[in-house]
């Protein structure tokens, strides 16, 4: 496998300023005016070297193509140097393209069950979803074999609700220069913190019926 790196790291390196690394893999969207501009940017994509052995996952929409870039393998999920060559090498494919990219469009989300005993409930979230146990994080993460649906991470509640039911709540991950106009547009709209000690790495929110949401960030994970 490639070298394994920070997102401090991928940040840090000269070519890849248009993309972001949110919770899951370095991102970036590239404004498209046309099916077929943005069908011309995955076919270019394609013709790169090296691109079969390290794939990215391309999602089109009317408005643009965004492209998350990931390592995955039976102990790691995180950024590595192939990463860093793939994004330089599709960053200067749109240039060439006369295609301009849109950073602050980038998120991903992650659903947070919470529950006294983790191990009682992955089962039945495996089931009803039909996802697997993430391969380096077996006991707490279950992901999409297809990497279309958000991935869900299980945290281990030391009290339950006085009701004995459990918790589930969202989180939202943003590029950091993103994040506290984003937490400010919420609590505009009638939302109050929750939790913000952990802040920039994730502020916690509620809307006026207590239901949580996390703004998340890479800042301060590597």
């Amino acid at each position: 496998m490639s070298d394994r790196i920070t997102a401090r790291e991928f940040h840090a390196t000269p070519g890849v300023e248009e993309w972001r690394v949110v919770g899951d893999g370095a991102c970036t969207f590239f404004r498209t005016g046309s099916f077929e501009q943005a069908t011309g940017l995955v076919e270019a994509i394609s013709r790169l070297p090296g691109v079969e052995e390290h794939q990215p996952d391309i999602d089109i929409r009317p408005d643009g193509v965004t492209v998350r870039l990931l390592t995955i393998s039976d102990d790691y999920y995180g950024m590595s140097s192939a990463d860093i060559d793939l994004a330089q090498q599709i960053s200067a494919t749109a240039r060439d393209l006369g295609l301009a990219t849109d950073p602050s469009r980038v998120q991903s989300m992650i659903v947070i069950p919470g529950a006294g005993s983790v191990a009682e409930v992955m089962p039945f979230w495996r089931a009803i979803l039909g996802y697997e146990p993430r391969a380096d994080s077996p006991e707490e993460d279950l992901v999409d074999p297809h990497n279309r649906g958000p991935g869900f991470w299980f945290e281990e509640m030391s009290e339950l609700r006085a009701d004995g039911g459990g918790a589930i709540h969202i989180g939202v991950w943003v590029p950091v220069d993103q994040a506290e106009a984003r937490v400010a547009a919420a609590l505009a709209a009638g939302g109050r913190m929750v939790r913000d000690q952990f802040a920039p790495a994730w502020w916690t929110l509620a809307d006026a019926a207590g239901n949580e949401a996390d703004i998340a960030t890479t800042t301060g994970r590597d």
